[in-house]
């Protein structure tokens, strides 16, 4: 069991981390900061994007990662703190997936990849889960959704999604 102590320590740590790693709040919850976008240029479709970007991303207690759709696919990279439980869904075969993010070797996995056009939420399980997000092409926010925008989205939470509607 924690002592007092250590409790206090780790509800300071989020706080402590956002300062340090100079995070701003992101539209989807938490925070975030990027940290690299490449300069090498790739085109997707019609569009020229960055071949790569990677952010800091930190989701406190109570804070959710709201349900979201990006083009790119999307690695995870667990860096410290607790856990962090990340939903995805593929809406072509309506599948569900959970992945616990964590430290190897703690009932989890660091890295986990979310492929272009899958949704995705994330929450803590804990105080606080600092993650890293990269993304190839690189994330422009143009090719970034809220699922809750989407047309008859309502329809996933009556089914397989019915226990993450709080995520959106």
């Amino acid at each position: 069991m924690s002592s007092p102590r250590s409790d206090t320590r780790a509800g300071a740590r989020p706080a402590e981390l956002i300062s340090q790693l100079a995070l701003q709040p992101h539209p989807e919850g938490g925070h975030f900061r990027e940290v690299h976008r490449s300069g090498v240029r790739v085109s997707r479709g019609d569009a020229d994007r960055s071949a790569l970007t990677t952010i800091y991303f930190l989701l406190r207690a109570g804070e959710r990662s709201r349900w979201h759709i990006v083009s790119s696919d999307e690695a995870w990279h667990f860096y410290e703190g607790d856990p962090l439980e990340l939903v995805t869904f593929d809406p072509a075969r309506r599948l569900v997936q959970r992945a616990r993010l964590s430290r190897d070797g703690s009932g989890g996995q660091s890295v986990f990849v979310v492929p272009a056009g899958w949704w995705q939420a994330t929450r803590p399980v804990g105080q606080y889960g600092l993650a890293g997000c990269t993304v190839g092409p690189g994330f422009e926010f143009e090719d970034f959704r809220f699922v809750a925008d989407e047309p008859d989205h309502g329809e996933m939470f009556d089914g397989p999604l019915a226990g993450y509607r709080d995520l959106l």
